[in-house]
Formats: structure tokens, sequence, C-alpha cells
């Protein structure tokens, strides 16, 4: 089983799979350390202050890992059987990220691209609805959101896209 566990920079995916590693013994590959480690982009978005990510290069680096959890907001651009997309209201992620020191117009973009569903639907288009699963970390502990994604794993959860609704946070 590969999963990949997406969602918008601040949702809380590297805490919940760093649990996930530890309380469950599971393969966690956070590649976003994999990219800067080994240098897998083709330069830099000076924009966003981010690396341009070499998706082939990085799919081809990843293809022995067939039993793992791929922890990135880039993993549902991944070969994967099943994806967890993480979920947070956008005005407490935008808090989160500023608390981050992550400049605001970023932290405003992420929040924007949260209410807008962006990561999502590019998981759904990539995947298809059947394969993705939404979970809201909003004023949940890590914990629980560990077992949730657990539980995405296993197969006891059904898959819900387009269940989080944040949409408001545009008005």
């Amino acid at each position: 089983m590969r999963l990949a566990v997406t969602g918008t920079p601040g949702t809380g995916k590297t805490t919940a799979t760093d649990l996930l590693e530890r309380e469950y013994g599971i393969d966690v590959v956070h590649c976003n350390e994999l990219i800067e480690n080994e240098g897998i982009s083709t330069g830099v978005d000076t924009d966003r202050d981010s690396a341009i990510v070499d998706l082939d290069a990085l799919e081809s680096r990843l293809a022995d890992r067939e039993d793992c959890v791929l922890d990135s907001h880039l993993a549902h651009h991944l070969p994967a059987d099943r994806v967890a997309v993480l979920r947070c209201d956008p005005e407490d992620l935008e808090d989160r990220l500023l608390e981050r020191g992550e400049p605001e117009a970023k932290a405003r973009e992420n929040a924007e691209s949260e209410a807008l569903d962006v990561i999502l639907a590019e998981a759904v288009d990539r995947h298809g609805r059947e394969a993705v699963y939404e979970i809201d970390t909003t004023d949940r502990e890590p914990g629980a959101v560990a077992d949730e994604i657990h539980a995405v794993r296993q197969g006891t959860r059904e898959p819900s896209a387009g269940t989080v609704d944040f949409v408001g946070y545009l008005a």
C-alpha cells in the first residue's frame, strides 16, 4: 500500500506522519527532505522562494518504495493507491503559517488555495474520487489525525472527497 499524505503547507502533514511512523512503525518518506537533500529540483521560484521540483525525477527516485507513506504537499502528484488530503480552516492555516515565519503574502496565498480546494481537486483529478480521503485537521490533536491516516491506510475509512468546505473564507 502506497499512501500519499498531502495538503496545503501548514495542515499538519509532517507532524501527523511522524506520529504514524513512531506509533505504527510505518515507513514514511518525507518527500520535501528528499527533494532538498538530493537536489531534486530544476531551479528556484523566486516569487515564492521555493524549489521548482522535478516531479519525474522524484517519481523515479521513489519507484522502489511501494509499501510506504509519502508526506508532501506534492505527494498527490505521485503514484499512490490512496491519497489522504489534510485540510485546515484557512484562517487557522494562515495563522499557523505566519507563526512559522512565512511572509504574509505567502500565508494568504496558501489560505486562499485551501479555501479553493486546490490540492483536493488535483488529487481527485489524478487519482479519482474513490481513492481520495479528506481529513479536517482544524482543532484536532496530531494523534487523532495520525489515527485517521492509519484508518485510510488500513481501508477502514470510506473515501470522502468533497466533504470539507472552506469557501466561506473567500467571502
